[in-house]
């Protein structure tokens, strides 16, 4: 089953990345992967106690993003491996302007 992962990003930028079964990637892989890039990507953490939920911690991962990561194939390949196991649903929209996580 193909998984598609929208993302919506201010100025009216919108990448489609699609995720097949044939590249899987572990829950600690997935954990990991996005963990590693909330501290590159300098995100911080939207609640007040510091406690990171897995879909805050993508919301924050996809906003600080710069749009070249999205268009490099590497990058925006990972990114959507480690959402959709992270969130296990089949369709995932981050809204960065509306900061919402939809499945």
């Amino acid at each position: 089953m193909r998984q598609q992962i929208h993302v919506v990003l201010p100025k009216q930028q919108e990448f489609q990345l699609a995720v097949d079964e044939a590249t899987p990637m572990t829950r600690e892989e997935a954990r990991n992967w996005l963990d590693g890039q909330f501290v590159a990507l300098d995100c911080e953490p939207l609640r007040a106690s510091g406690k990171v939920l897995s879909a805050d911690k993508v919301l924050r991962v996809a906003e600080s993003a710069d749009p070249s990561l999205y268009a490099d194939p590497v990058w925006s390949h990972d990114f959507a491996r480690a959402v959709s196991v992270m969130l296990g649903k089949p369709s995932i929209r981050i809204d960065v302007p509306a900061m919402a996580v939809t499945y």
